[in-house]
C-alpha cells in the first residue's frame, strides 16, 4: 500500500488519542482466542454502575479476505466483512446488522502517495452517504468530508481539515460540525527514548461562542507500562497506568477527579485484555 496523506480520519488523530483513548470508568475484561485456521473467538464483559453488559466475537481471517460477526447481550448481531487490497490500495468494507438493518452500510477506501478517498452509502432504499478525501503527502494534507441524506436531499455534515507533520510533532488545524467549530489540535514527542509526548486540542464554538480545550501527557515508565494523563477546562483530571504484563495482555487501571465538585467521588474504572 502506497505511503501518503491517509484518509481524512488520520488527520489529527495522533492527537486524539494520546488525550482520549484507553480511559475507562468502568469495569471491562476482554478475553480473545486463537486458532490455527485463522479463527479467533473474543468475549468481552463491561459493569456499568449495577448493570452488566457483554458481547461475544468471532472472527475469521483468510489472505485479504477478514469476517467478523459480533453479538451482544441484547441479541443485535453486527457483521463486517472487509476485503483488503483486491487491488493495490483499496480496501472494501460491508457492514451488516440485524435487527437494526438501516445501520448497515458498504464503504470503500482507497489510499494512494497523494490522495486518499474513503466513501460510503446505507443499505436502504433512501440511503445517508457519505464522502471525504485527502491530498498531500506525508507531511502537509488537506481535506473535507461530507455527508447527504437521500431522504431529505439535506447535508448531514461538511467538515474540512488540514495538518502538518514532521517526525518530532504533527498539528492539524479543524472546522467541524458544519462549519459551526473551529478545532486545533498539537502533538509534541519530547524523548522518542520514553515515548514522552503531550498533546492539546483546542475548539471553539461559533454559535455559542465558547471555548474549550483539553491538555495532556504520555511517558513510558518503561518498555511495558504506560502512563497518561489529561486536564480538561471543565476542571476535571483524569490518568491512567497500563501495563502489558504478557505480550499483546492489558492491564489498565484509569481514574478522573472533578476539581470542581471534589465532594463527589472520583471515577475509577479497570480493564483487563487477555489476548494469546
Amino acid at each position: 500500500m502506497a505511503k501518503g496523506p491517509g484518509l481524512f480520519s488520520d488527520i489529527g488523530k495522533k492527537a486524539k488519542d494520546l488525550l482520549y483513548k484507553d480511559y475507562n470508568y468502568d469495569h471491562k475484561f476482554t478475553l480473545t482466542t486463537n486458532t490455527s485456521t485463522g479463527l479467533s473467538f473474543t468475549s468481552c464483559g463491561t459493569q456499568k454502575g449495577n448493570a452488566f453488559f457483554g458481547d461475544l466475537s468471532t472472527k475469521f481471517q483468510k489472505e485479504k479476505w477478514t469476517a467478523d460477526v459480533k453479538v451482544d447481550t441484547k441479541s443485535n448481531i453486527l457483521a463486517t466483512i472487509t476485503c483488503d487490497e483486491p487491488t493495490p490500495g483499496l480496501k472494501a468494507i460491508l457492514n451488516l446488522s440485524y435487527p437494526d438493518q438501516k445501520s448497515g452500510k458498504a464503504e470503500l477506501q482507497y489510499k494512494h502517495e497523494y490522495a486518499g478517498v474513503s466513501a460510503n452509502v446505507g443499505l436502504i432504499p433512501t440511503p445517508l452517504t457519505e464522502f471525504s478525501a485527502v491530498v498531500g503527502n506525508k507531511e502537509v494534507a488537506f481535506g473535507g468530508e461530507v455527508g447527504f441524506d437521500t431522504a431529505t436531499g439535506n447535508l448531514t455534515k461538511y467538515n474540512a481539515g488540514l495538518s502538518f507533520t514532521k517526525p518530532d510533532f504533527t498539528a492539524s488545524l479543524f472546522l467541524a460540525d458544519r462549519a459551526d467549530t473551529l478545532k486545533f489540535s498539537y502533538l509534541h514527542t519530547l524523548s522518542p527514548l520514553t515515548n514522552s509526548t503531550v498533546a492539546a486540542e483546542i475548539a471553539h464554538s461559533i454559535s455559542k461562542d465558547e471555548n474549550t480545550f483539553s491538555v495532556g501527557g504520555l511517558y513510558m515508565l518503561d518498555p511495558l507500562t504506560t502512563v497518561k494523563a489529561r486536564l480538561s477546562q471543565n476542571g476535571k483530571i483524569a490518568a491512567l497506568i497500563q501495563h502489558e504484563w504478557q505480550p499483546k495482555s492489558l492491564l489498565t487501571i484509569s481514574g478522573e477527579v472533578d476539581t470542581r465538585a471534589l465532594d463527589k467521588n472520583a471515577k475509577v474504572g479497570l480493564a483487563v485484555s487477555l489476548k494469546p
